[in-house]
């Protein structure tokens, strides 16, 4: 399925389908960037909706992305999403974290951000995916060499669905 533009009002659409190919491939884990919590929501209702439990994982940005001690998260809505099973992966990205700070410092390039880079070639959601699901690997959130459904997206909610295996961090290529 390709979008005729990139952002969240795709977001629903890319939850159904997500649900949909999780229920009919047997997927048990579904991962998601999500900073305000709504396509965590999204993902909810449609497996609510489709009746197919999934394990969903929650990945916001970091704290102080935008503000020196604070998520985008507010804590309301991860209690409430707490409560319906949901687990977050709140980590430093993999993608990014440190070597964003040498490259600002420096003025260069470095070898992570290539990949990044690679990744956009393809989207800004297949970055996050691929992004995401080494964090949540990382964090223990995830079955090691098992398929999972990752959604990311281009700034706000989700216009990418991948079905991956991820790999750690230390071995992301």
């Amino acid at each position: 399925m390709y979008f005729k533009s990139p952002g969240k009002e795709n977001t629903a659409e890319v939850a159904r389908i997500a649900i949909s190919e999780a229920k009919e491939g047997n997927i048990s884990h579904i991962i998601a960037a999500s900073n305000t919590g709504d396509t965590i929501l999204a993902l909810l209702g449609e497996s609510k909706k489709q009746d197919y439990k999934v394990k969903l994982v929650c990945v916001p940005h970091v704290y102080g992305f935008k503000e020196n001690g604070k998520n985008e998260l507010s804590d309301d809505t991860r209690k409430e999403l707490e409560k319906e099973g949901v687990a977050f992966c709140i980590a430093a990205h993999t993608l990014s974290g440190a070597e964003r700070c040498l490259s600002r410092k420096f003025q260069g390039i470095y070898p992570v951000e290539i990949i990044a880079h690679t990744l956009r070639m393809f989207g800004q959601g297949t970055k996050v995916c691929v992004e995401i699901g080494a964090m949540c690997l990382d964090a223990g959130l995830i079955p090691w060499g098992t398929a999972i459904i990752a959604l990311g997206g281009t700034g706000r909610g989700a216009d990418t669905a991948a079905l991956l295996t991820p790999a750690y961090t230390s071995a992301i290529l």
